[in-house]
C-alpha cells in the first residue's frame, strides 16, 4: 500500500471513541452471557438458570452477571425477547397459502412445533417457569411482534369478509392463542398423555376454532348471493 492509498484508507476510517467501545465491549459481553444462559435453558430446563450457574458456565464471579443484568429477572427478560425472536422467525417460515383458513392452521401447528422443539423457551414464556418474572413493556412488545404473522391472517380474513362479527383482530388472536396455550399446557402438566394423543387434542382444537372463525362469514355470503 503507498501512501496515498494509505492516507485514503485511514480517511475512510470511521474514528471509534473509548465510550463507543466500551459500549460495544459491553453489549458483546452481554450477548455472551445470554448465549450461556440459553445454553442452560435448552439442556437443563429453565429451573437449572441461575446467576451462580451461568457464572460457572461463564468461568466469572456472579458480581459480572449482576454488574450486567442487575438481577435474575434481567437475564430472564433478555432469554424471553429471544424467544420471542425465535417464535417469530419459525412463524415466517411457516407454509403459506391464499386460503387463509388453512395458512391459519398452518401457523397453529408452527406454534405447537415450538412448544415441542423449543420446550424451555416455551416454559420460560408462557409457562411460568421463573415465578419472580413477569414480561414487562418491552417484553410485550416482543410478543406482539412475535404474534404479528398470525393476527395479519387475521386483519386478511375480516377485510375480505371471510370472518364475521364485530370483535376485532387482536381479540380473535388472543381467543386463538389462548385455547392453543391451553392444550400445550395441559400436556405440559402431563393431562393429555403421549405427545401423539395431546397433539390429537390439539389439531381437534385447531381445526374447531379456524371452522368457527371461518363458517358464519361463508355461509352469510352464500345466503347473500342466494
Amino acid at each position: 500500500m503507498n501512501e496515498h492509498e494509505f492516507q485514503a484508507d485511514a480517511t475512510n476510517r470511521k474514528l471509534t471513541t473509548y465510550q463507543e467501545a466500551r459500549l460495544q465491549n459491553t453489549a458483546n459481553l452481554r450477548q455472551l452471557v445470554v448465549d450461556a444462559a440459553a445454553i442452560i435453558l435448552q439442556e437443563e430446563g429453565p429451573e437449572a438458570v441461575t446467576v451462580r450457574k451461568v457464572a460457572h458456565k461463564m468461568d466469572c464471579s456472579t458480581k459480572i452477571i449482576y454488574s450486567l443484568f442487575a438481577n435474575k429477572e434481567g437475564l430472564a427478560q433478555q432469554l424471553y425477547l429471544d424467544g420471542c425472536k425465535i417464535l417469530s422467525n419459525e412463524f415466517e417460515g411457516a407454509s403459506q397459502t391464499d386460503d387463509l383458513q388453512q395458512y391459519l392452521m398452518n401457523l397453529a401447528e408452527v406454534y405447537w412445533e415450538f412448544g415441542q422443539r423449543h420446550a424451555s423457551y416455551y416454559k420460560l414464556m408462557f409457562g411460568g417457569a421463573f415465578a419472580d418474572f413477569k414480561p414487562d413493556e418491552k417484553s410485550m412488545k416482543g410478543t406482539v411482534t412475535a404474534m404479528g404473522r398470525l393476527l395479519s391472517v387475521i386483519v386478511s380474513a375480516q377485510e375480505k369478509g371471510l370472518i364475521a362479527g364485530d370483535s376485532t383482530a387482536e381479540l380473535i388472536v388472543g381467543t386463538i392463542w389462548s385455547s392453543l396455550h391451553g392444550v400445550i399446557h395441559l400436556y405440559m402438566g402431563g393431562h393429555l398423555g403421549s405427545v401423539a394423543a395431546a397433539h390429537a387434542v390439539y389439531k381437534q382444537s385447531v381445526a374447531l376454532l379456524a371452522s368457527s372463525l371461518f363458517a358464519p362469514a361463508a355461509g352469510a355470503k352464500q345466503l347473500k348471493q342466494e
